[in-house]
């Protein structure tokens, strides 16, 4: 997947200008987040709350915190805790 910043254990993706053009990578993060090391941090940047993400995350069975940066910026953060 591209647009992803890893340092240390935290991958950063931002996806906002994909999610505007119509896209949606869901299937591409989650494959990231399935690959990724335990431990890993994961944030991701959404044009939206990404409700559907949320729940993607937490069938498997990782908790994902959302917060509005600022109009039309949201960010998602989850920790992978467990194998999946």
């Amino acid at each position: 997947m591209q647009n992803i910043q890893i340092e240390n254990q935290r991958a950063v993706i931002d996806i906002r200008e994909r999610v505007l053009k119509g896209e949606h990578p869901r299937r591409e993060i989650l494959n990231f987040v399935k690959s990724a090391p335990v431990g890993t941090i994961i944030e991701i940047h959404l044009p939206h709350r990404g409700e559907p993400l949320v729940a993607n995350f937490q069938s498997l069975g990782m908790n994902a915190i959302v917060n509005e940066i600022e109009p039309g910026h949201f960010r998602l953060m989850a920790i992978k805790l467990n194998e999946i």
